[in-house]
């Protein structure tokens, strides 16, 4: 019997996703959800009209930051998520709509019960971040009724 990966060790996560061409389809699948969600909508608005680049530059983070080759790197340079995030008012809300539609697109994929689970997991921790920053840049936010 060959012992489960473990994700985030090596490449485990990466190939747990299917490599890009996995993590393409799960960004697709994504903005599809983003683009129909009615809890969504406000999200969709801050990304233009066109997801083209978008999805590539997701697709391309989620490489490296499962441990796959960094192409995001080496297309648009570096990033620190929280900072470039932070441009844009982003609050709790915001980014439930986000995992929302992100744990939407993970239920889609063929993925392992348990590794759809991890990545879910380890993507609350970068929108966290991100939250945070907004509110450091933005001063706290204000919740609309």
């Amino acid at each position: 019997m060959t012992p489960a990966p473990t994700y985030g060790v090596g490449d485990a996560s990466y190939q747990a996703a299917g490599g890009i061409d996995g993590l393409r389809r799960l960004v697709a699948d994504f903005y599809q959800l983003m683009d129909q969600l009615p809890q969504a909508a406000e999200l969709r608005r801050l990304h233009g009209d066109s997801l083209e680049l978008a999805a590539d530059k997701l697709a391309c983070f989620l490489s490296g930051w499962l441990g796959g080759p960094k192409l995001f790197q080496e297309k648009y340079g570096s990033i620190a998520l929280p900072a470039f995030h932070a441009q844009w008012p982003i609050d709790e809300t915001l980014s439930s709509a986000w995992l929302d539609c992100m744990a939407a697109a993970i239920a889609r994929q063929p993925y392992a019960p348990e590794f759809a689970e991890y990545l879910l997991t380890q993507l609350r921790v970068p929108t966290q971040r991100i939250v945070q920053a907004s509110r450091n840049r933005h001063g706290e936010l204000t919740q609309l009724p």
